[in-house]
């Protein structure tokens, strides 16, 4: 009786494989970046942050919500993405007689 295998990392795409460890790292990032938006008013945020407004402006006590929700549910994509990419991948001949 032959072995089958399950799980075969030399037959995935190598090129996508490349790209799990990015991906879980901009997930991180993302989560961290979601938490600042809930945490933080417009004024307080990085100046680079999308929504960021001088402390004068009468937006300055608003939390960005949505934008903090985005960036979740890109982080959730991008974890999606790897965890896919690290699956078994599907035989295509058939199992040994």
């Amino acid at each position: 009786m032959g072995a089958f295998v399950l799980y075969d990392a030399a037959g995935m795409n190598s090129e996508l494989r490349k790209l799990v460890i990015p991906a879980v790292a901009l997930g991180v990032l993302l989560i961290v970046v979601a938490i600042i938006y809930f945490a933080e008013p417009a004024h307080s945020l990085p100046s680079f942050f999308p929504g960021h407004v001088s402390a004068t402006s009468a937006e300055a006590g608003h939390h960005h919500t949505k934008h903090g929700i985005a960036a979740i549910v890109v982080a959730l994509a991008s974890f999606a993405f790897a965890w896919f990419q690290t699956g078994p991948k599907h035989a295509s001949s058939a199992p040994p007689a």
